[in-house]
């Protein structure tokens, strides 16, 4: 085995154990500050109570890290990222805890499909009235005997779109005067580096955010991912560049240790900013664009899908993707294990693609 090889092996086995040695840490504070889940979705409600925020423990986790491989380029900047938008995202969890309002959870009982909002339940189908004209309908329906209170869901208080996506450009900023994205894809950018950078963080933070709503859903695409970056690395020759992706992956499982189905912690905005945003730095330095898009497909495609739902192209009966899976009766665990299924199989077949077709 190569010095180097050995290296990355070595800093493979110190993240884990010492990402699982701090979240579990981590879980025991949260529990006695009673930091908890309370899931909006229906067939969540069942988590509520489980410990959020856990993405602290990646956040000392990559920080212990970077203090004994500042000298590592990659290393360095990728932490930088990686706890800033950590940071970021602990802000949006902490406001979080404070309840925003009380939003109504219906049952169609009628035997005819009903429309409300944007939604048209079916019967005996539940969903909350989220929107402003179904909250004004809800209460008319529940009289005429069409619809049934199930709850009342807390809804968290959030950073509002606009603040949340200038707190992000700020964070691709961060990336952007590190001048360490100067070429891209066999491209030399310029100052077309400052949107693409920034695209690309906001991007993949998005993406990240939005896919963690299952247990180990996000971890897990980012274990593969991370981790088939690495062997895409490997397979070049790069080998210096595997480093971040292998703190990326070895972080990830060892918070899946605790996070895997049932997880008994989540990890927030938190984890899902740091993870997201992390992942887009270490590509954007290593310069491997197109595999890392690639190996990001499912969270793309799942953003792609919430987007259109937004823009009312479509209509989901609940958002994201997952979601109105689980809502139309597939298994939180065939969900997860579906997800990084095809995760797996689009990053072999980039690798395949880039071994047999441009080596």
């Amino acid at each position: 085995m190569k010095m180097i090889e050995l290296d990355i092996l070595i800093l493979f086995l110190i993240t884990f154990f010492t990402t699982v040695f701090f979240t579990y840490f981590a879980r025991k504070l949260l529990i006695d500050a009673n930091i908890a889940d309370n899931p909006i979705v229906s067939e969540h409600r069942h988590k509520s109570g489980t410990p959020t925020m856990g993405g602290i423990a990646l956040l000392i986790s990559m920080l212990f890290l970077a203090s004994i491989y500042f000298k590592n380029f990659y290393i360095l900047i990728t932490s930088l990222l990686f706890v800033t938008a950590g940071i970021v995202g602990l802000l949006d969890d902490l406001l979080g805890l404070k309840v925003k309002e009380m939003q109504k959870l219906i049952k169609n009982i009628t035997t005819k499909p009903l429309a409300i909002g944007q939604l048209v339940l079916s019967p005996g189908e539940e969903a909350r009235a989220a929107t402003e004209k179904a909250k004004r309908e809800v209460d008319n329906l529940i009289s005429d005997k069409k619809l049934k209170l199930v709850a009342e869901v807390p809804i968290k208080n959030e950073i509002s779109e606009t603040k949340k996506i200038i707190a992000q450009i700020v964070i691709g900023v961060f990336l952007v005067v590190t001048g360490s994205v100067t070429t891209l894809g066999g491209f030399t950018l310029g100052l077309l580096a400052i949107p693409i950078v920034i695209i690309g963080i906001v991007g993949a933070l998005n993406a990240i955010n939005l896919i963690d709503g299952m247990d180990g859903l996000a971890s897990g695409i980012i274990f593969i991912s991370s981790l088939f970056c690495g062997i895409f690395l490997y397979i070049n020759g790069n080998f210096e560049a595997i480093f971040p992706f292998a703190i990326l992956s070895s972080l990830t499982l060892g918070f899946l240790v605790f996070n895997k189905f049932p997880a008994s912690i989540f990890m927030g905005d938190t984890g899902s900013f740091a993870l997201g945003a992390g992942y887009a730095t270490a590509v954007l330095i290593t310069d491997i664009p197109y595999f890392g898009v690639l190996a990001l497909a499912v969270p793309i495609l799942s953003a792609i899908v919430s987007l259109m739902h937004r823009a009312k192209i479509i209509r989901l009966p609940t958002e994201p993707l997952h979601h109105t899976l689980h809502h139309n009766g597939l298994s939180e665990q065939k969900i997860v294990f579906s997800y990084c299924l095809l995760t797996a199989v689009v990053c072999v077949i980039g690798i395949l693609i880039d071994y047999y077709v441009f080596l």
